[in-house]
């Protein structure tokens, strides 16, 4: 299992930061393949969402405009999220995790990933890590960008 993470501190508190994990303001400030506005805008969530909160609860499910679902696995309320994206052909996860500090809010992003095509996946792995870190740091950027306004 392949995975990606970074951290950054936000000037902002915990609970604004939880506010932009809700996967429809994931276009606002996500970078990369399936996750730029385009891809994200207008995401549809399958499951029942009657309060804000319930986009937040496990169970909580949507679908982007391509070939996948997103699901709610885990949910802290203001400290960590994590969602399990399902494609065909393979699995992913999404984790964030807040933590308060003295300047705000650090906020960790994980993704954690299984390469398809057996040999050829683990082949082209490092290609596929190295621009996932750099989707994650400028979509950690823009995210504090968008908070710290």
């Amino acid at each position: 299992m392949g995975g990606v993470e970074r951290s950054i501190v936000i000037k902002a508190p915990p609970e604004k930061v939880w506010e932009m994990l809700a996967l429809d303001r994931w276009s606002e400030w996500q970078v990369g393949r399936g996750m730029t506005s385009l891809d994200m805008e207008g995401i549809k969530f399958t499951s029942e969402v009657n309060t804000p909160e319930d986009k937040y609860r496990v169970g909580a499910s949507a679908r982007p405009k391509w070939e996948a679902t997103f699901k709610v696995t885990e949910s802290l309320k203001n400290e960590k999220i994590t969602y399990l994206i399902e494609e065909p052909g393979r699995n992913s996860t999404i984790t964030y995790i807040l933590e308060p500090v003295e300047e705000g809010t650090k906020l960790t992003y994980t993704v954690s990933y299984e390469m398809p095509w057996g040999i050829f996946g683990k082949f082209i792995e490092k290609f596929v890590k190295g621009i996932g870190e750099s989707q994650l740091e400028k979509s950690l950027e823009k995210l504090k960008g968008i908070l710290e306004k």
